[in-house]
């Protein structure tokens, strides 16, 4: 690939474009035994290629065609999420995996959206998105919930942890199989609730004008073979970052991690919602926010059985009462079809809450 292959590839990417220089960084630190250096770095490397892997996938799902690219979209989603919670499964690191798995959930629902209400409710008074299909999120994240609280429960009655490494392969089966359904509504019996707008604005939103399908397969390749080399980096230098930042491990998890894996939705959903195209805001980051809890957190319990290291499903309470907290709230401000910029004040607040909490527990 020459010079010019090069510039093109990354042309769009803008201020993102500058923190691409922390990939180079992290092998340098990597090299020279700079553990905390290797954690931010890759943190910050990080958040640009998952910028690229959402709009590669957001590109090509909407030049598949309603069906092949809403799979596609739902399949890769969360891609890097997944890939850095992949690597802290491999290394054992349990406690990362669900920690990470709990922020992307209160991420998406608080931050993201919260940030994303903020942001259009100040530019537009009220804006309004399809009340049925936030509604139906919000009663799959409901379920999420719900499948977190009956582990937690089970654990306090039955101290037996070789049954509750089945049960947790249970309520994984039955979250996938949900997940699978709520494909089939989305891209069949109800896909006009689910309409993908396709537009120049949407395309300049997100970086791809001017994109190929030959671009976007080879920019998601590329992308996906760093992310998954900066995650193993990042998630073995987590014990080392907790002992010399004083930070406990599920503080990094929920609030660290988890926004570096978020960082694609939190600025296209934004930018989204400023748009005043507040349905597709909505979408990324309810969508993003079930997903992880309804496909990626069964695929890495199924994963765990198939490696001989099962993972239970048991959260802290404090990671169980911050996704209810979550949802309760979400049920508030989702379910009536308009929103304003206090919502998303309110959103933020209670993120800002719990992230607190997280850092002193």
């Amino acid at each position: 690939m020459n010079t010019a292959s090069i510039k093109n590839l990354l042309r769009g990417l803008g201020v993102m474009e500058l923190l691409l220089i922390f990939i180079p960084i992290t092998f340098f630190a990597q090299y020279k035994g700079m553990h905390t250096l290797v954690f931010f770095s890759a943190c910050l490397g990080i958040i640009p290629l998952a910028g690229l892997m959402g709009r590669a996938t957001e590109f090509l799902a909407d030049r598949m065609g309603a069906g092949v690219g809403g799979l596609l979209n739902a399949t890769f989603g969360n891609a890097c999420e997944f890939i850095i919670a992949l690597a802290a499964l491999r290394a054992g690191l349990y406690d990362i995996v669900k920690a990470s798995i709990t922020g992307s959930i209160i991420g998406n629902i608080l931050l993201v959206l919260g940030a994303s209400m903020l942001a259009g409710g100040v530019k537009f008074p009220t804006q309004q998105f399809n009340r049925t299909a936030a509604t139906t999120s919000a009663t799959l994240l409901a379920l999420a919930a719900i499948s977190m609280v009956v582990p937690a429960i089970f654990h306090d009655f039955n101290k037996n942890s070789l049954n509750e490494d089945e049960l947790a392969l249970g309520i994984s089966i039955v979250l996938f199989a949900v997940y699978v359904l709520s494909l089939v509504f989305s891209l069949r019996t109800h896909k006009h609730l689910y309409t993908r707008e396709v537009d120049a604005v949407a395309e300049e939103a997100m970086g791809t004008t001017g994109w190929s399908i030959k671009k976007s397969i080879t920019i998601l390749a590329i992308t996906t073979v760093f992310v998954s080399i900066l995650s193993e980096m990042l998630v073995h230098t987590v014990e080392h970052v907790a002992h010399d930042l004083h930070l406990n491990q599920i503080f990094i998890g929920v609030v660290l991690v988890a926004i570096i894996g978020n960082a694609a939705e939190h600025s296209t959903a934004i930018v989204m919602a400023m748009k005043n195209k507040m349905d597709l805001a909505m979408n990324i980051a309810l969508g993003s926010g079930a997903q992880i809890a309804l496909l990626i957190a069964p695929v890495l319990v199924f994963i765990s059985f198939l490696i001989g290291k099962p993972m239970d499903l048991c959260f802290t309470e404090f990671e169980v009462v911050s996704i209810a907290v979550s949802v309760i709230i979400l049920g508030y401000v989702a379910t009536d079809g308009e929103c304003n910029w206090l919502e998303g004040v309110q959103l933020l607040a209670v993120y800002a809450i719990l992230g607190t909490a997280f850092y002193f527990i």
